[in-house]
């Protein structure tokens, strides 16, 4: 059992979620080669659901996409060369960018509703920290003892 989450681990890389400034580690969780996870929120000014896609490669955490309905303070707007905006079915607008960021550190919002998105879990930042705190998103390593024994980084 021990040789499997090993596997999985070393065929992907792991997601960790890190309490600021205290660097505790609140979540981790192993993410298969080219798996993505979405961080979903809602947006501080027009109050309108925004979706950004996050992916693991080479040991760098990417911004994949961003996809929304509504232009709003610190949303793309197509106007530089950075990446490509298409409008999609039904209005949905999507930001392709493919950007290592190396970390994402965001503020729980009150309103914000952040989620992580993944295949076959909803993970709520508030839970994991106050409203008002700091998590910074990174790539990370899966301790044996979280595999084994707290289950952070199940596959």
């Amino acid at each position: 059992m021990a040789a499997a989450f090993l596997s999985a681990c070393a065929a992907g890389g792991v997601l960790e979620v890190v309490r600021e400034p205290e660097g505790v580690r609140v979540f981790c969780r192993t993410l298969p080669t080219g798996e993505e996870v979405v961080l979903a929120y809602v947006h501080s000014v027009n109050r309108r659901p925004v979706y950004d896609t996050l992916r693991i490669e080479e040991g760098e955490l990417v911004i994949v996409k961003s996809r929304f309905d509504a232009f709003g303070a610190g949303m793309p707007d197509g106007s530089t060369d950075e990446g490509t905006l298409r409008v999609l079915e039904g209005g949905i607008l999507e930001w392709t960018v493919n950007r290592p960021v190396g970390e994402v550190t965001l503020r729980v919002g009150r309103m914000a509703d952040h989620r992580l998105l993944f295949r076959e879990e909803v993970v709520f930042l508030d839970r994991l920290a106050p409203p008002g705190a700091a998590l910074t998103l990174r790539p990370g390593k899966a301790e044996i003892s979280d595999l084994l024994w707290k289950g952070r980084c199940s596959p």
